[in-house]
């Protein structure tokens, strides 16, 4: 048995029990696969980082659903940012992580609490029929007001935008109908999260988009803040000409009753983005020694 210090995050927050917990594992990245995923479904949470050294940065980051290892996810980075300053892992400033999906180079601010993440240039993939794409989330059709697209900044997403909050709030994940929908995306199906649902507004009057990501077991029924998802939210939304600036204000969780907020800035023109910048706070919920 190893013990290993473990750090809880609340990420896209600077309260306790706002935006979307994190459970950080430091010196662990060489633990199994079955450990990590067992882990996972321990804390009920979406994802758990599990940390360690890197030859090419400062330090190696893992990610894990309860069902899989995935390249990169947003929360999970600034939580594992802000649990490795707290661990004396790292100091503030600029900081690079290893990841699957490439060196992830961040910021930290100089009190540890706010991580600035540089999001890869986004990769899109194919336009879903909307047909498809509403009966995957339990809607019309018409509550869908662009064409549905994959789009990855990192980890790929079906970003979805709906007309109003009502739709967004009536959203119910259908398994079989999603299945079938990532049926049609070719060799990408295979590791695509579920749909991002999205709509043009705030919950708040300091917003400018509200978002939900519903999940399939055996994942938590729906995720309180997506920082990957949002990056792949912001490349859409300015590639197809939805937004007027490249900065703007992402809010999620809300209705949940864990509200997370997220500063966006895209780099790059329309045509040619060059990243995503997703920043927000990660505030330290709890602290310990994991016994495995």
């Amino acid at each position: 048995m190893a013990d290993f210090v473990v750090h809880w995050v609340d990420a896209f927050t600077d309260r306790p029990f706002g935006g979307n917990g994190c459970a950080v594992i430091h010196h662990a990245a060489h633990l199994d696969d079955e450990t990590c995923l067992a882990f996972v479904r321990e804390t009920s949470l979406v994802e758990c980082t599990f940390l360690g050294p890197s030859d090419v940065a400062d330090v190696r980051v893992r990610y894990f659903l309860a069902s899989r290892e995935i390249p990169f996810a947003g929360h999970p980075t600034v939580a594992s940012v802000v649990a490795a300053h707290a661990a004396g892992t790292i100091g503030t400033g600029d900081v690079t992580l290893e990841t699957l999906a490439g060196i992830i180079p961040v910021h930290l601010s100089e009190d540890g609490k706010r991580v600035t993440m540089r999001q890869i240039a986004p990769e899109f993939g194919p336009v879903v029929d909307t047909e498809l794409a509403a009966a995957a989330i339990g809607l019309r059709a018409e509550d869908i007001i662009a064409p549905p697209q994959m789009v990855s900044t990192g980890l790929p997403f079906i970003i979805t935008l709906l007309r109003d909050r009502v739709a967004l709030c009536c959203a119910a994940l259908n398994a079989s109908a999603i299945e079938a929908m990532n049926n049609t995306l070719g060799e990408f199906g295979a590791d695509v999260m579920e749909p991002f649902l999205s709509t043009l507004g705030g919950f708040t009057k300091q917003g400018d988009t509200f978002s939900r990501l519903l999940l399939l077991p055996p994942s938590p029924s729906e995720d309180p803040f997506t920082g990957s998802a949002t990056g792949a939210l912001a490349s859409y939304l300015w590639t197809h000409g939805l937004i007027e600036t490249p900065e703007f204000v992402a809010e999620q969780g809300h209705a949940m009753g864990r509200p997370g907020r997220a500063d966006v800035r895209l780099i790059g023109p329309r045509d040619a983005i060059e990243g995503v910048e997703v920043a927000g706070a990660g505030y330290i919920l709890m602290s310990g020694t994991l016994h495995l």
